[in-house]
């Protein structure tokens, strides 16, 4: 597998949106907490989440090569496992719905970070620390607040056994740890 050095290194050499980088950032932390809570391999989860977005910029964004086209890039630096999930946290271009835990996971949890940087932004210091997990529950209902990001797909992390209240708690203090990072 791929050191997280190299990784952050070929994530460089891919994306150079400043704000898609941290969706990366911040979405390697939040699927390190899941693996820690599910007790899964928390450095293979991890760059999961750090690379599962590697070809956005090379596809444009194109739900039909966004995630399979990524699979080429990444063989043979991370197991089939992650580099199908990576793929699948993407359903449209696979054409099959995600079925496995590590799939739920990816997806769920890259998901709730739009929600959570989006909640983080409408308090005056624009600062992870004053979010609460009671913000983000609440922002999950209104659906007109950051619109883009798809309440259903969060609501996977039940799937894999943590309800949302947990889920939303787990994130946002996945994501406070690392808040200098991601400049929030």
């Amino acid at each position: 597998m791929i050191s997280r050095e190299n990784a952050i290194e070929f994530l460089n050499q891919h994306i150079q949106n400043a704000n898609m980088l941290k969706h990366c950032l911040a979405s390697e932390a939040v699927l390190r907490a899941i693996a820690l809570k599910l007790n899964k391999d928390t450095e293979e989860w991890g760059m999961a989440g750090l690379l599962h977005d590697i070809d956005v910029e090379i596809t444009n964004g194109d739900p039909m090569r966004h995630g399979p086209f990524a699979a080429r890039m990444l063989d043979g630096m991370l197991s089939s496992e992650a580099i199908d999930a990576i793929v699948m946290h993407n359903e449209m271009a696979s054409g099959k719905e995600r079925t496995t835990i590590f799939q739920h996971a990816l997806a769920a949890g890259e998901t709730i970070t739009g929600l959570i940087m989006a909640t983080a932004l409408v308090y005056p210091d624009k600062k992870l620390a004053s979010v609460k997990t009671k913000s983000i529950t609440k922002r999950m209902k209104e659906k007109a607040f950051a619109a883009s990001v798809n309440r259903e797909t969060i609501l996977e992390c039940e799937l894999i056994g943590i309800p949302i209240q947990d889920f939303s708690e787990l994130s946002l203090v996945a994501m406070q740890e690392i808040s200098d990072e991601l400049g929030l």
